[in-house]
């Protein structure tokens, strides 16, 4: 007969986690970002402006191709409408294409009630909650009551991937 793993392994392996979590949560205080360890630790989170990693070689093994990307990879450059954008609710980020090309990330929570925003139309990004509009282009407030520009992301853009960084 065997045995699963004894509470004290649990509560162990727990507290490993946990530290491990936390060890990580003030590598970013200087910076002033609104971004929670958990979004930063997810894979679909989005930055503000996208750069292009040009001259970069894909090593064949996909191991070594992993590790030399940063970021997860949110989506392609195509899934992306041209004066629109794509919400990842579960990395907490919309991606907006504001120019052919151009890309920008931004939080998905808005800064009014800290609701998650709905969709991006008509160039802006949409909370539904009580009508705040965001631009696409920079994050900033096209229509109140949202005191505050929605906070950027860092992605990148290599090839046609979108990764957050």
């Amino acid at each position: 007969m065997t045995h699963g793993p004894t509470r004290r392994t649990v509560l162990a392996t727990g507290a490993a986690a946990c530290v491990a979590g936390c060890s990580k949560s003030g590598e970013n205080s200087s910076s002033g970002s609104a971004t929670s360890p958990t979004a930063a630790s997810t894979p679909s989170t989005a930055t503000s402006t996208a750069t292009s990693a040009a001259g970069s070689t894909a090593e064949p093994s996909s191991a070594s191709a992993t590790a030399s990307a940063v970021g997860k990879e949110l989506a392609r450059t195509g899934d992306i409408p041209v004066g629109g954008g794509t919400i990842f609710a579960a990395d907490q980020v919309v991606v907006t294409q504001p120019e052919k090309g151009e890309f920008k990330a931004f939080s998905n929570i808005c800064t009014h009630r800290q609701c998650p925003v709905a969709d991006v139309s008509d160039g802006t990004i949409n909370c539904t909650c009580h009508g705040s509009r965001f631009r696409i282009t920079d994050g900033s407030v096209a229509h109140p009551p949202a005191p505050e520009p929605l906070p950027e992301k860092k992605i990148t853009v290599e090839g046609d991937t979108i990764r957050l960084v």
